[in-house]
């Protein structure tokens, strides 16, 4: 007899990644990368413990040093970085996950040169500073940089460091990479008016504000294959000073330029804006596979893929203290919750030592 959640636990094929159920784990920040920007052998563990995910996507991963902007976050730049990035992929390997993802993380002007190595820059569409704060280890809270506007020479440059992040993620282990086009962080910069006054090929219009989400796209996909990129976006979405006037607008004519790429999927997360269904706009305007992200438990992510809403569900906090989700989920076992105060701290508390559902009924006990 089928169960009420039954749609979560059926295999899944998203462009040339293939997922053993529809439950994935959504990319979260975590701030515990090494001294070199790497992860280490918590990482390992960290992902190894939610393994039975459909879908891994890894935390956001900065392509290049001009693209980190808070603390103790990793990079997929460097050999060294890709060595580490692949012995966490081992370790997922290890356990059996379907599939695992990177996310590429450009934070463009969300950045502070406190949290950057010597030489990097902050660098935007254009030398507008984002309003607020973030914190550093070395000096607490503090104001976001002022940006350099990127010369239109430079862009290409920048796209170029997505397409060899792509590559680098590849040798890593990874099936594919994730563009992060939300958050206010670079992709979005380019999108929106607020963070974007050029008046090159690259501003000004709609249909150029698109262009460099879509050529960094293009060249990820060239590099390998459109069916292992996947792109992420939350239309309305204010974090980090942002303000879009027309999502709906700009939403659907990106995706309407990107729809034909043939991507392995689109992750979108419901908006903040509550008469904005970023679902259903993502629906009308991207044929590809959805997945959908915030807010959901299981039998809202169950009913969301049996009534066409998407094809699949992507969990954060809920992933965060139950690294046992998936078998929670079929066993119908109350879920965990997480201690915020541990989100971005150091160490393995609150990253590594929530126990699964057995242990966790024996602490109780």
């Amino acid at each position: 007899m089928a169960g009420p959640l039954d749609t979560l636990f059926e295999p899944l094929q998203l462009g040339e990644l293939q997922l053993a159920n529809r439950i994935v784990m959504a990319p979260m920040t975590r701030s515990r990368a090494d001294a070199d920007d790497a992860p280490d052998a918590l990482h390992a563990r960290y992902y190894g413990q939610r393994a039975d995910a459909g879908l891994i996507i890894a935390e956001g991963t900065y392509p290049s040093v001009n693209g980190k902007g808070y603390c103790r976050t990793p990079g997929i730049a460097t050999p060294t970085q890709v060595a580490a990035w692949g012995r966490v992929n081992a370790a997922i390997g290890d356990q059996g996950a379907a599939s695992r993802v990177l996310q590429l993380m450009h934070v463009g002007r969300a950045a502070s040169h406190h949290n950057k190595p010597e030489g990097a820059e902050t660098v935007a569409p254009s030398a507008i500073t984002a309003h607020g704060s973030l914190y550093s280890d070395s000096h607490g809270m503090v104001p976001m940089d002022l940006p350099r506007a990127l010369e239109t020479a430079e862009i290409a440059g920048v796209i170029e460091e997505y397409r060899q992040a792509a590559l680098n993620a590849r040798a890593a282990g990874f099936d594919g990479v994730e563009l992060h086009c939300s958050s206010g962080y670079l992709p979005m910069q380019f999108l929106l008016a607020c963070s974007n006054q050029r008046r090159d090929g690259y501003g000004g219009s709609l249909t150029r504000r698109i262009r460099f989400v879509v050529e960094t796209l293009e060249a990820m996909a060239a590099a390998i294959g459109a069916g292992r990129v996947g792109l992420r976006i939350c239309p309305g979405n204010p974090y980090n000073d942002m303000q879009d006037d027309d999502p709906v607008a700009t939403y659907g004519a990106l995706l309407d330029a990107v729809d034909p790429l043939d991507l392995a999927y689109l992750q979108v997360s419901r908006s903040p804006q509550p008469d904005l269904d970023a679902f259903a706009l993502a629906r009308r305007h991207f044929r590809g596979g959805l997945i959908l992200n915030d807010g959901f438990d299981g039998a809202s992510a169950a009913q969301a893929i049996a009534t066409g809403q998407g094809e699949a569900v992507s969990f954060a906090r809920h992933y965060i203290a139950n690294p046992d989700l998936v078998a929670r989920l079929r066993a119908g076992l109350p879920l965990a919750g997480f201690d915020r105060a541990t989100l971005y701290s150091t160490g393995e508390r609150g990253f590594t030592d929530y126990p699964v559902f057995a242990a966790d009924a024996e602490v109780q006990a």
